[in-house]
């Protein structure tokens, strides 16, 4: 199992529509609007690293009303 953490940034005040439609995406295992840097923090998850890439890229950064994203990988899941 691959997964990351997703740090994403939104047009202003379309987190809560952002996070509703994130929350919809096989992989997405958890979505919330968050105060800081980033409007959304997502953990994600994906059966190789091509399906996370994919699902990064095409679905949560293709998401209408996403701006920009961080990923970090999780490289110690135990």
């Amino acid at each position: 199992m691959f997964a990351a953490y997703e740090f994403i940034n939104c047009d202003a005040g379309k987190a809560e529509q952002v996070v509703k439609q994130l929350r919809k995406i096989k992989g997405v295992k958890q979505a919330h609007v968050v105060t800081g840097l980033h409007d959304i923090v997502a953990y994600v998850e994906a059966t190789s690293l091509n399906d996370l890439t994919r699902l990064i890229i095409s679905k949560i950064q293709g998401t209408k009303g996403v701006n920009r994203t961080l990923t970090c990988m999780v490289v110690n899941g135990n």
